[in-house]
């Protein structure tokens, strides 16, 4: 069954949506920020898997070290470039006018709204609970949850709204690094994952085989797969 039958896609700011649209009504809508492309790697794999019905609105060509990081954060390496934490600026521009233009091309309401990202996607799919109360389901897929002070944040601050389903993963060997910074991330995610759950939340934390960079379209698509 194939989710390419209808694309819809539109641009807002710069940035590029790529809407894959349930035949469906009201079928739920989520929200892929992506590194790159229009998502079709992952929707392949959704496919395969034999995802439930849904509308998946994915978002590319992000500033991606500004748009998805909360606040300013060094390079990591010498080679690497800063984080400049535009997320806020950001997720005003998703709700505001990316997801409203995605819904008047969608079949009648979705019946719920989830927000899903891989690698700093998924730092900002954890961040923007505490920011807004629009997102019903949250997918964090290999999130950078090592981001400096993020922990703290997310144990200090409240979030607008607790989700119904929240998923975490990561790859096993993601912690296994000489940086100091991301070898917390394992401990970052483990530490949440408790603490979601001492909050009541239904949360599925699954740790993958590899690295960071392994099956990032698959571990998308079982993300995805665990909030619809």
């Amino acid at each position: 069954r194939s989710f390419f039958m209808n694309i819809e896609k539109f641009k807002v700011n710069g940035k590029d949506a790529t809407l894959y649209l349930s035949e469906k009504e009201c079928s739920p809508l989520i929200v892929l920020n992506n590194y790159s492309g229009n998502g079709a790697s992952v929707v392949e794999k959704l496919e395969a898997l034999n995802c439930p019905d849904c509308n998946l609105l994915v978002v590319g060509n992000l500033k991606w070290d500004h748009d998805m990081t909360p606040w300013y954060c060094p390079p990591l390496s010498e080679k690497d470039t800063p984080c400049t934490g535009g997320a806020d600026e950001y997720l005003d521009l998703l709700l505001k006018e990316i997801i409203p233009r995605a819904k008047e091309l969608i079949k009648g309401e979705p019946s719920f709204l989830g927000l899903a990202g891989y690698s700093l996607a998924g730092l900002f799919a954890v961040y923007a609970m505490y920011r807004t109360d629009v997102f019903d389901r949250v997918a964090s897929m290999s999130g950078s949850l090592w981001f400096p002070d993020f922990k703290q944040y997310c144990l200090e601050h409240e979030m607008k709204h607790k989700p119904d389903k929240l998923y975490l993963s990561l790859g096993d060997r993601e912690a296994k690094s000489r940086n100091k910074v991301l070898m917390t991330v394992q401990d970052n995610t483990e530490a949440l994952d408790t603490y979601y759950k001492d909050l009541g939340i239904d949360v599925t934390w699954e740790l993958n085989p590899g690295n960071h960079f392994k099956d990032a379209a698959l571990r998308s698509a079982k993300g995805i797969m665990a909030i619809i």
